[in-house]
């Protein structure tokens, strides 16, 4: 191994696509718009010498493979690899990788990484994977331009190599800040039965962190990730995992494809709190285990069995209704509340209650009110409203200050429906202490829980 041969196995995982051609592969380099040469030539243009002024020499010196490539303008690049690709297919599979299909799907990374022996190969091989799933587009931030990230992006369901290009990005002192990992629970967490959860993983290390301590041999990517720097006014920093503290994470649903098939056997059927959750399920030696186990303890505070937020035509809602045993023959109180009376009581946590700790999160509900207007208004696209909640419900009560909403409350803590003609919205009831009954410990993993289904018993039993 050397730092030239490392850099091209991070290309050929992070980007490698084989087809049934025996002399020509290809490595796509998914840029999108970052990388269009319709809405930034000049980006183009430097990404054109990157490949041939760079990366061409390499596999051409390794090899012993012509290097080529096309474009479009959506802005994905594909780098063509032709010629005896047999010394390059056979060290692949030395190393236990396919060479079928996209690399990256099914590439187990760890005898690479045992041959990384310096920090030198550990970052030129991360600057591989970098110059093809590394996005330094500006939009990928924490809250705010002052935290840009390097977000790798990697698609499938290998949760290892995801893992173990994390502990390799620690073993350089470049700690990530988040995986967001392809799971349910973090793609779909407000609507259990939404199937458009298959969206890859994001792998992200602040920007800052990136440049100190890891690398882009592309020049167009280290000239982008200068620009992002500049939107900065402050320097980012990041922290060991294992000395991160976990703050109680935003409620999700139970999934119905949390025993989907695609996920790995260690992972599949268990129910996710927090992206470090998933990594201490994983076994990572990083994880902070002990806030982990905090975070457990208080489970029930985490977790809906029923939807949180689902929005739709009331048709589709009523369906939604009709085809759970639960919530089907549910008897409902209706209520028209002005919507005014709603919005003014934003600063509580629940409405409806049957006792304390339990009901309805009002900040769903004014979500739900927000979307039934801009549904009369003609601001949707797709399930958003166009625009900030409080300014679409800002300026309706200007024009309709005695609006109202018809909202149908069920005899047991099922979720409500919010409703506005022909548009309506789910919300489900918080109510950890019957919620905490639903969480059941696997045997064989201390930190994966199960969340079993409710039932009307759960529902009316008392304590």
């Amino acid at each position: 191994m050397n730092t030239d041969k490392a850099y091209i196995l991070g290309l050929v995982i992070g980007g490698g696509i084989w087809g049934n051609a025996e002399d020509i592969f290809r490595i796509r380099l998914p840029f999108k718009q970052w990388g269009s040469y319709e809405i930034n030539p000049k980006r183009a243009g430097e990404i054109s010498r990157d490949v041939m002024k760079m990366v061409s020499p390499l596999f051409k010196a390794i090899y012993n493979i012509s290097v080529s490539y096309d474009t479009s303008a959506s802005g994905v690049w594909n780098i063509l690899c032709e010629g005896d690709l047999d010394i390059l297919k056979r060290e692949m599979e030395s190393y236990g990788l396919s060479c079928e299909g996209e690399v990256r799907k099914t590439a187990n990374i760890d005898k690479i990484v045992s041959e990384l022996v310096d920090d030198n190969l550990k970052r030129r091989f991360i600057a591989g994977l970098a110059d093809t799933i590394g996005s330094t587009r500006s939009t990928h931030r924490r809250f705010s331009d002052d935290k840009q990230m390097v977000s790798f992006e990697i698609s499938g369901f290998e949760y290892h190599f995801v893992c173990s290009l994390c502990k390799l990005l620690h073993s350089i002192g470049c700690y990530p800040d988040q995986i967001l990992w392809n799971h349910p629970n973090f793609h779909c967490g407000n609507n259990p039965y939404d199937k458009k959860w298959k969206k890859g993983f994001k792998l992200r290390v602040y920007l800052d962190q990136y440049e100190k301590f890891g690398a882009f041999a592309f020049v167009s990517k280290a000239i982008s990730a200068k620009e992002n720097q500049a939107l900065e006014s402050v320097r980012n920093v990041g922290m060991p995992c294992a000395d991160r503290e976990i703050k109680m994470p935003s409620i999700a649903c139970v999934h119905c494809d949390e025993n989907s098939e695609l996920l790995p056997d260690e992972i599949r059927g268990g129910h996710y709190l927090h992206n470090r959750h998933v990594c201490a399920v994983l076994g990572c030696e990083h994880a902070p285990y002990g806030e982990i186990k905090k975070l457990l303890a208080n489970a029930e505070y985490c977790i809906n069995p029923f939807p949180i937020l689902i929005k739709g035509k009331l048709n589709e809602i009523e369906d939604i209704l009709n085809t759970n045993a639960l919530t089907k023959n549910r008897v409902y109180t209706d209520l028209n509340v002005k919507i005014s009376e709603i919005y003014n009581q934003s600063d509580q946590d629940l409405l409806y209650g049957k006792e304390n700790g339990n009901g309805y999160p009002i900040n769903k509900i004014i979500l739900a009110i927000a979307y039934l207007i801009a549904a009369q208004t003609n601001q949707l696209n797709g399930l958003r409203p166009k625009g900030r909640k409080d300014k679409i419900i800002k300026e309706y009560l200007v024009e309709y200050p005695d609006g109202v909403v018809s909202i149908s409350i069920p005899e047991i803590m099922t979720p409500l429906v919010v409703r506005m003609n022909a548009y309506a919205a789910l919300v489900g009831p918080n109510n950890p202490k019957v919620y905490k009954k639903l969480i059941q410990k696997c045997p064989e993993n201390e930190y994966k829980i199960k969340i079993r289904e409710i039932s009307e018993e759960d529902l009316n039993e008392k304590e």
